[in-house]
């Protein structure tokens, strides 16, 4: 049970990335297309770089425990929030419950904190 949580938490994590793009692309619908996709493109790199500096379980930053829940909601939060923005709310809805879920099934076997070590 546990593999199979932390395979979806891993899936998930890859779609916050494709929602950080499509909902950054479409935050903005009457925006150039140019600044568009800079956006689109900029979201996700900036989310992989939080990421693993201060998230990953192999993160080289080993802060306080405040630092690692909030780049987890700041990426999977920001891509839920931009998801339903730019105009694809059932699809936000649907991961963001997914996440949750996820998070809830991970946090009860006790792989999902700070202190994970791998």
């Amino acid at each position: 049970m546990t593999g199979a949580q932390l395979a979806l938490r891993f899936l998930l994590e890859l779609a916050s990335l494709v929602a950080l793009a499509v909902g950054g692309y479409g935050a903005r619908p009457d925006g150039p297309v140019v600044l568009r996709v800079l956006i689109a493109l900029a979201l996700p790199v900036l989310a992989v770089v939080l990421w693993g500096r201060y998230a990953a379980p192999r993160r080289p930053v080993r802060g306080p425990a405040a630092l690692w829940y909030g780049v987890q909601l700041l990426v999977w939060g920001g891509s839920v929030a931009l998801l339903a923005v730019g105009g694809h709310p059932w699809w936000a809805f649907g991961l963001g419950a997914a996440m949750a879920v996820n998070t809830v099934a991970l946090r009860s076997l006790g792989e999902w904190s700070p202190e994970v070590e791998r």
